[in-house]
């Protein structure tokens, strides 16, 4: 398994073997609509040539990945010159990410007055310092939230966790990463105007929202209307859906006409050694002869892999497939 650069709420690690196996065989793009750490996206199956999407809605984070992808020497250079020592630091670099210090709305405007200000000759110069000082700033709040991220407990960015952290042995996983994402799409939209915009019948989308009732432990507020919106923007979609949810009989109910698979995994949020945690992956077509396809095509350590990572059962099948 390919690892991403950050551990994340909700990461999808665990689930990898049902996401893949449950995915259909052939498409032509994938699109990660709440892509958080990127394993889905780092980890699918995906045929060759398939046109890969990453999205989040957290500025934050896709500047993270946007700076991995393309800046992480920049990136790893940064990250080694931050100190981030107590519980006071570390909420001094919070405000500075919370903050909107230097957005493109700031540099149109600064180079703006440069023209006034400034006599013809010297123009160029102050606008090439202008940018570099925006493309320093992107890395720099970059190396600032991945270092949120890696101290703070369970991985939320919020609450300060007070663990050791040696960040050049993360060196490594920023540059496997670069390379594994180097041709990703990477978007900070809206799920409703990504999924449209990629929307394809030969599309593969998959969607791990914020879990119901359990907003509280995520950085992005998704209130019980969103949960709604995205339901009946899947509903129409022409491609394949997967959906990743906690099992709530209010999410059981909405995804009515989907087929419903409940699984367990290990509960990472918990203090208590062996406790479980209860998922739902529901998908808008019927994956059953893509599993009935697959096992056959196993070789025995596959097969054995997938026997040792968990169990899944069909608790839900509609009327007919949304998708076929």
């Amino acid at each position: 398994m390919t690892k991403s650069i950050i551990s994340w709420v909700g990461g999808k690690a665990k689930l990898m073997w049902l996401i893949n196996l449950l995915a259909p065989p052939r498409y032509e793009r994938s699109i990660d609509v709440f892509g958080g750490s990127g394993t889905v996206t780092l980890n699918l199956d995906c045929p060759p040539s398939t046109l890969k999407v990453y999205n989040d809605f957290n500025a934050n984070l896709v500047n993270l990945m946007r700076c991995a992808r393309d800046k992480p020497l920049a990136l790893m250079r940064e990250i080694g010159f931050l100190t981030l020592n107590s519980r006071d630091d570390f909420e001094v670099f919070k405000k500075f990410i919370e903050k909107e210090e230097f957005n493109e709305q700031d540099l149109k405007q600064e180079l703006k007055l440069t023209e006034i200000m400034i006599s013809p000759p010297t123009v160029e110069e102050a606008k090439k310092l202008l940018l570099k000082s925006a493309e320093e700033k992107d890395v720099k709040r970059a190396a600032i939230y991945y270092k949120l991220l890696r101290y703070s407990f369970n991985a939320n960015g919020e609450t300060y966790g007070g663990k050791k952290c040696d960040v050049r042995r993360f060196f490594v996983d920023i540059w496997r990463f670069n390379r594994a994402f180097a041709e990703v799409t990477i978007e900070n939209k809206d799920f409703e105007k990504l999924i449209k915009q990629y929307d394809r019948p030969k599309a593969f989308i998959y969607c791990d929202p914020p879990y119901y009732d359990a907003e509280g432990f995520y950085a992005v507020i998704f209130p019980k209307e969103d949960h709604i919106r995205l339901h009946d923007t899947l509903a129409k979609a022409e491609g394949f859906v997967m959906v990743s949810y906690n099992n709530a009989p209010e999410i059981v109910e909405l995804y009515g006409d989907f087929f419903i698979f409940h699984t367990t995994r290990a509960n990472s949020m918990s203090h208590k050694e062996g406790e479980v945690y209860e998922e739902l992956i529901m998908t808008n077509y019927d994956p059953r002869p893509y599993i009935m396809q697959k096992n056959h095509q196993m070789n025995l350590f596959s097969f054995l892999s997938v026997l040792t990572e968990g169990d899944y059962t069909l608790i839900h099948e509609p009327q007919q497939a949304l998708k076929k």
